[in-house]
């Protein structure tokens, strides 16, 4: 535990540094960032995990971008003082979703990656990221999300940005608690219900929130139950195209089913699916 709270130092991109855009990318194109503290044998390392051809985008992510667009979640302590971890981001072909694989990192899950990426608009792209030593993997999004706008050269609101580094760094806390599946499964099933009754107040909310939890004969502490409340208040004020978001879900979803159906899915957690297929029934209208 103190390894992978020690070295979060992941990949983020400081959204406020002017960096170029690459317009007209094409299917098969890379976009890579890299931790500025990576020693120039864990660069070429990084690179050949990669597959990382000679005329990557290459992005170099510091450790005051990290604290600075993390410091809003995460303790400083937490962060640490270096920028070790890497992400390759290859854009897909349209209608593709997103796919996610990682190497060295304990603490976020592929699937919390998805959809906190889908959250913040993120589409059609495989990615990868890796850290030469094990890392939480808390700090990846933002620079996936930032490598993905260079890439596409394509603007995500500030407030979304920030709305997907939150789910995702409370997502992994409260699976350090509940467990990382149990976690999960809890968000999707909140998301359903808030799109299916449209709470207008907090008590409503709750109500929503502790019967998620009952379903999965969850126990959350009043602490937990009211950073969720604070939580989807604040997003249900965003300005996110949720017919995206569903179509991307939409995309997890068959990838995740046409993998459940080979011999070599069928031992994965049905949870997982559930997962994804409750927020694809939700998500179309969420919060319309």
């Amino acid at each position: 535990m103190k390894l992978k709270k020690q070295i979060i130092a992941l990949l983020t991109l400081l959204l406020l540094l002017p960096i170029p855009a690459y317009a007209d990318v094409t299917t098969g194109d890379m976009i890579i960032t890299l931790g500025k503290n990576l020693t120039e044998e864990q660069k070429k390392l990084v690179l050949t995990e990669m597959n990382a051809p000679d005329d990557a985008q290459i992005i170099t992510i510091s450790n005051e971008e990290e604290h600075q667009y993390l410091g809003n979640y995460i303790a400083k302590s937490l962060i640490g003082t270096k920028a070790i971890s890497s992400s390759a981001i290859t854009i897909a072909e349209k209608n593709a979703g997103i796919t996610v694989k990682t190497k060295n990192i304990t603490w976020v899950t592929d699937e919390m990656y998805i959809n906190a990426l889908i959250t913040a608009g993120v589409k059609d792209a495989n990615i990868f990221i890796t850290a030469p030593i094990p890392v939480s993997g808390t700090a990846a999004l933002t620079g996936i999300v930032k490598a993905y706008e260079v890439s596409t050269d394509t603007k995500i609101p500030e407030e979304v940005k920030q709305a997907a580094n939150e789910e995702m760094v409370k997502t992994a806390n409260l699976g350090d608690d509940i467990g990382t599946e149990n976690a999960t499964a809890l968000m999707a099933k909140i998301k359903e219900k808030v799109a299916e009754t449209k709470p207008e107040t907090d008590q409503e909310l709750k109500t929503i929130i502790d019967d998620a939890a009952k379903d999965l004969n969850l126990t959350l502490t009043e602490q937990q139950t009211n950073s969720l409340i604070e939580f989807f208040n604040k997003l249900k004020e965003l300005n996110i195209d949720w017919n995206q978001v569903g179509d991307q879900l939409q995309n997890a979803k068959d990838k995740l089913t046409n993998y459940l159906e080979s011999e070599e899915g069928q031992g994965f957690l049905d949870k997982v699916k559930e997962f994804f297929v409750s927020l694809v029934d939700a998500i179309k209208n969420f919060f319309s």
